[in-house]
């Protein structure tokens, strides 16, 4: 059952935003938020599609996989669950699908689908594939594929098409398979076991240089992410070190794809990587996608970038900074604390269940910044119009890695009188990984930094 999490469409005017914002609830044209984890984008017909895990916030079962376009990667249309819950069978009810991701056939013109299949124990592990003659219709599940005749059996994969259209998978632990001319079988392993870790695999190319990206196996803790560089797909493949600053746990993050965006002037390689939120994984978890700095055999993300564009056209990207007016968390004119609220440095914070801060407002927008960090948990979000609520959402304050940014940010709503109430939940991300390994958070903190008015 999924948390509701919703907005009234008569108070929003959607298909407004002006950038790529990292870190916050993203909504779709109805208003509804957008889940896409562990995704890919396909550029088809001049229109970006990204497909992913529509998550749900009451177990780690398959929801579905789903997709959504754009023209400008700031702004998403729900276009249909593409790959819904099976009847019966290997992806049908309490089973798991994940890393869901899509390339179109260049000999049949046909869109293949491929995912991480398994059961809730993760013992059933197996690379699925699905086909649709259209980007955005409703793919058929097909089953395993096969290599030799058997299953390829490991779990966390990714894609990839290198530009003379041949096509791979990417699996865990550096094992690179190539696929058959069609898509839909594995004629060759390329990669066997190049690293011992190596979760969400990711590869792209820059200039006859081949980047493999990879995670360390933390569940759905965040880390950092590291990458290894070659020539040939075959290798050797060297090992470079991380993408990120260390300890910035790839700006809180994991890798599920990079997107390259080639324009008349420039080439952008868009890093998408999933802020998950286990177990609110539907209402909470969120996207880190940021441009990456590549150059020779190199690449990183050196700064974390709340909010950037990119021109359409000539591929190039530009810082975006987020107008509005400030208003700082000690002014009581305009923010009302109710329960148990502490200073705690530049952050007002509480881990009070039910304690709040309000917001009284005229405009088209508010966002509040706040501090992620090990004791963080989450926050209800709710804006009321004229007494009526018309969003609920929530907000998850956790971070093994302290930082403070934007939490949330509204759509663009019609210039009218709201209320935003900010609620400690009480609760906070908690769980188990294979081994037992208990990872999330030690509290409910939730923080408040500063508030942006438009």
């Amino acid at each position: 059952m999924l948390v509701s999490v919703s907005i009234s469409t008569n108070a929003v005017v959607l298909n407004k935003q002006s950038a790529i914002v990292s870190g916050v609830p993203w909504y779709d044209q109805s208003g509804k938020p957008v889940s896409a984890h562990g995704a890919c984008i396909v550029n088809e017909g001049g229109k970006y599609y990204l497909f992913g895990e529509y998550k749900t916030d009451s177990a780690n079962v398959f929801a579905g996989f789903s997709c959504y376009s754009s023209t400008d990667l700031c702004n998403w249309k729900f276009e249909r669950m593409v790959l819904p819950v099976q009847v019966d069978g290997k992806l049908g009810p309490n089973r798991v699908g994940e890393r869901v991701k899509v390339m179109k056939c260049p000999t049949t013109d046909e869109f293949v689908m491929y995912m991480h299949v398994d059961n809730l124990n993760y013992k059933d592990q197996f690379v699925g594939y699905a086909t649709s003659k259209t980007i955005n219709g409703v793919y058929t599940f097909q089953g395993p594929l096969l290599f030799n005749g058997k299953s390829v059996r490991k779990w966390d994969m990714g894609t990839f098409q290198d530009t003379d259209g041949k096509g791979y998978v990417i699996t865990h632990s550096g094992n690179l398979y190539q696929l058959a001319d069609d898509y839909k079988s594995v004629s060759a392993q390329i990669v066997k076991d190049m690293t011992p870790q190596c979760e969400a695999p990711v590869i792209f190319k820059r200039k006859g240089v081949y980047y493999w990206i990879g995670s360390k196996l933390t569940s759905w803790e965040k880390n950092d992410n590291y990458y290894f560089t070659a020539t040939s797909l075959a290798g050797p493949w060297k090992e470079r070190g991380l993408i990120a600053p260390e300890g910035t746990l790839t700006w809180n993050s994991q890798s599920t794809y990079v997107l390259p965006i080639i324009g008349a002037k420039d080439t952008t390689y868009l890093f998408m990587g999933d802020r998950w939120s286990f177990p609110r994984q539907y209402s909470a978890a969120t996207y880190v996608w940021q441009p990456l700095v590549v150059s020779d055999s190199s690449l990183l993300m050196p700064q974390y970038k709340q909010s950037w564009t990119i021109d359409s056209h000539t591929a190039k990207w530009n810082d975006f900074v987020l107008d509005g007016k400030v208003i700082d968390n000690k002014d009581k004119a305009v923010i009302q604390y109710l329960g148990k609220w502490t200073n705690v440095g530049e952050q007002i914070s509480s881990d009070a269940k039910g304690a709040t801060f309000t917001v009284k407002f005229t405009g088209t927008q508010i966002g509040f910044y706040g501090q992620a960090g090990p004791t963080g948990g989450y926050a209800k979000v709710s804006l009321y119009k004229n007494g009526k609520m018309i969003l609920d959402s929530q907000v998850d304050m956790y971070c093994k890695f302290t930082e403070t940014s934007l939490r949330f940010l509204s759509p663009t709503l019609e210039n009218a009188s709201y209320k935003l109430v900010v609620t400690v939940i009480g609760e906070h991300g908690i769980w188990k990984n294979k081994k037992g390994t208990v990872f999330g958070s030690t509290g409910n903190t939730v923080s408040l930094y500063k508030i942006l008015l438009k």
